[in-house]
């Protein structure tokens, strides 16, 4: 059984953001400690129930595509052991691979997403408006068809417990200025193109994914916080991926799908969510690693 981290507890650090599955301290010289922990949210809410070994999986996930695309944006990794900026007595093994050293970066404030099929909360956005995020999309499409190309929809990011919201290019534009959002969406696409041609070789689809950026103090912009992962985007077995339904996934659409069966408005408290739930949606994020990136957990 992985080791399971709910909640970090470094004492000494400075502790500047408890997220929804990560848990963020100041370091010296301008840089972060990342903590991934074990938590799962859906539809914005942190649930109260963990998934062992998710934060070791979202971080080497998300690591090997930060190297994966390094040639495409700069990322947030600094290369420096954990060992080094955890506080003493702290249990090194249960930190050292779900936590990385990061620069310290101002977070453009929008998501930025990457659509190449017609799935969630892009399906009902067309389904209602036959758009998305002010994208005309073509008539009569069906859920999970794949898009005539891949598109950018940025979304405003939401505290604990609030919920995001699709806007359009020219918002991220008011917000951020041209040259920065152009930036963004650009390296979005790239990204996204990039990663979703190397799953498809793997046997996954990757329907859709959420990227963040931030700049430093020269305004370079770099990718950070996490990269395609099941937290941050949909994979899709191609083998049973079909148009018309929600196809099944490796990623946390099985918990989405379970809560939808449920009496629950989607604010906070979450409900728990049964153990046979939780032991398949560790085994679907395995499943992912080990596809993806060749890793299997210890």
């Amino acid at each position: 059984m992985p080791s399971i981290l709910l909640q970090s507890d470094l004492p000494g650090l400075d502790l500047i953001h408890r997220g929804k599955v990560r848990d963020v301290y100041a370091l010296p010289d301008n840089e972060l400690l990342i903590v991934a922990t074990d938590r799962l949210s859906a539809f914005d809410v942190v649930l109260p129930d963990p998934v062992p070994g998710k934060g070791e999986m979202l971080t080497r996930l998300s690591n090997f595509w930060f190297a994966m695309t390094a040639h495409l944006m700069p990322n947030h990794l600094v290369e420096r052991p954990i060992a080094e900026v955890l506080p003493p007595g702290v249990d090194i093994s249960l930190y050292a691979r779900r936590s990385i050293v990061s620069k310290r970066l101002k977070p453009v404030p929008f998501e930025a997403i990457a659509r190449g099929y017609l799935i969630g909360s892009g399906w009902k956005d067309y389904q209602a408006s036959g758009s998305l995020c002010g994208i005309t999309l073509p008539r009569g499409m069906r859920q999970a068809e794949q898009l005539p190309e891949p598109i950018f929809t940025p979304s405003t990011k939401a505290a604990v417990g609030g919920h995001d919201e699709n806007v359009s290019f020219a918002k991220l534009v008011d917000q951020v200025g041209q040259e920065l959002a152009t930036q963004v969406r650009d390296a979005t696409l790239a990204i996204y193109s990039f990663a979703a041609a190397y799953a498809a070789t793997r046997g996954i689809l990757i329907a859709d994914t959420k990227l963040e950026f931030g700049t430093d103090v020269d305004g370079k912009l770099y990718v950070m916080d996490e990269m395609l992962t099941p937290d941050s985007s949909r994979f899709w077995p191609a083998g049973e991926y079909r148009v018309g339904i929600s196809p099944p996934s490796y990623d946390k659409q099985f918990v989405r799908d379970y809560l939808e069966t449920l009496d629950w408005n989607k604010q906070a408290p979450g409900p728990s969510i049964p153990a046979p739930i939780i032991e398949a949606t560790a085994a679907k994020y395995a499943e992912a690693l080990d596809r993806l990136a060749g890793i299997r957990l210890d």
